[in-house]
């Protein structure tokens, strides 16, 4: 039965309450128009019919809030989830840098000219503690413009002969560098011939001899017989390639003993500091008329030198900046022959090797030498303190701190 209220006498509202405003509620809510026509104003059937009540204030179903005539008002801003955009910013970058340096190492690898191969040596000794690189400065002119070797004071003789040669050896007891004097005189061993397959008979000749004849297979050969130091690995570069590894590191500071100055390789520096390119540092490390030492004193230069480049080429200067980086990458290893077992990573190995020589972290000194003007039937030569010369290399081979001195 249907429920009727009763309306307070003076028309107010009921149970005499003042009456309400037209189309107003007891309940304080908006009554739609379309409801306050069908007759039943005094009828509560207890439910809303949607609007969102409110004292008419802003945010409170007013005029001005949501749900109020003026429309619904502005939706809640979402929070940006940042952890997210950071998460997914950090992931790209990653996936970036391991594809460039994936790329740059494989680029890299392919440039090496993996050319000689030591399994072909004969009689090999038995390896040690360590790692050995003999590392090889050729006076080859490959590629080189005839206006190149004027420039850098080359000459043009055919072939190519070693202008240094250093035994490198990296071990847990500091690293170690040795250079050989290119006029040692040594055994030079048998050795079957690499273009006619003919047997070389032994005989005693310089140093440098069995490379000019045979290359680096003689060459490695005749240094692990006189020595008996396993090489592990070998690396070369030529003049041309020199200078412009040089170049490609802007240049290598270095502190000239003295006044140098020589006609025949091209160098004229003066004494003290200073940063040489690569046409002025090929004529440092190549001059050896007019100091007093003669090759000796050369060999000193060349290894003062190189690990002084090994220290610019490593460092975070050139590593961490690609305008260096690249251009020293491809510079040196465009014109570096290594050995058919050498990766990208010995090569990295062996230049922090020499960096760390630079910094203290190991010995600089040439082989024990008993007579550097030895005369022979090949003219002078320089002979080894072979009683020295053992107890060093037994030494390197088992990777011991190196008690030895030059003399």
């Amino acid at each position: 039965m249907p429920q009727v209220r009763r309306t307070a006498p003076g028309g107010g509202g009921p149970y005499g309450e003042p009456p309400l405003p037209p189309g107003l509620s007891p309940r304080r809510g908006t009554v739609p128009p379309q409801q306050a026509s069908q007759g039943y104003d005094d009828y509560d059937d207890g439910y809303n019919t949607g609007q969102v009540y409110g004292d008419g204030g802003p945010g409170n179903g007013g005029p001005h809030g949501p749900g109020g005539p003026g429309g619904p008002g502005p939706r809640p801003v979402r929070p940006k989830n940042w952890k997210r955009r950071i998460t997914i910013g950090l992931v790209t970058l990653i996936v970036l840098l391991l594809a460039v340096g994936i790329g740059t190492y494989f680029w890299a690898d392919s440039k090496l000219r993996r050319e000689v191969d030591l399994s072909k040596v004969e009689d090999r000794p038995g390896g040690g503690k360590g790692t050995n690189y003999l590392i090889v400065g050729s006076d080859s002119r490959e590629g080189m413009s005839d206006e190149d070797k004027k420039k850098l004071h080359t000459g043009s003789a055919d072939g190519r002969r070693t202008d240094s040669m250093i035994l490198l050896h990296v071990g847990e007891n500091g690293n170690t560098m040795v250079s050989l004097p290119r006029d040692s005189w040594v055994t030079i061993p048998s050795f079957t011939g690499s273009e006619t397959g003919n047997r070389i008979p032994a005989g005693q000749n310089k140093l440098n001899a069995s490379y000019s004849s045979e290359g680096p297979g003689l060459l490695v050969r005749t240094i692990e017989y006189n020595t008996g130091l396993k090489i592990d690995h070998y690396a070369e570069i030529g003049f041309d390639g020199f200078a412009n590894l040089v170049d490609g590191v802007g240049g290598v500071e270095i502190d000239i003993p003295q006044d140098m100055k020589d006609k025949k390789s091209g160098n004229d520096l003066k004494k003290g500091k200073q940063t040489l390119n690569g046409q002025q540092a090929l004529a440092f490390v190549r001059q050896r008329y007019g100091l007093a030492g003669g090759d000796l004193d050369r060999t000193k230069n060349q290894q003062k030198f190189l690990s002084a480049l090994a220290n610019k080429a490593a460092s975070a200067g050139t590593v961490m900046n690609p305008f260096k980086l690249y251009p020293t990458m491809g510079a040196g290893l465009d014109n570096l022959v290594v050995d058919k077992d050498m990766s990208l990573w010995d090569v990295k190995d062996m230049f922090f090797a020499m960096k760390s020589v630079s910094g203290g972290d190991g010995k600089q000194m040439n082989m024990p030498i008993s007579n550097p003007g030895l005369a022979t039937s090949k003219g002078s030569a320089v002979q080894w303190d072979m009683a020295k010369v053992k107890q060093l290399m037994g030494e390197l081979k088992n990777d011991d701190k190196v008690t030895v001195s030059s003399n």
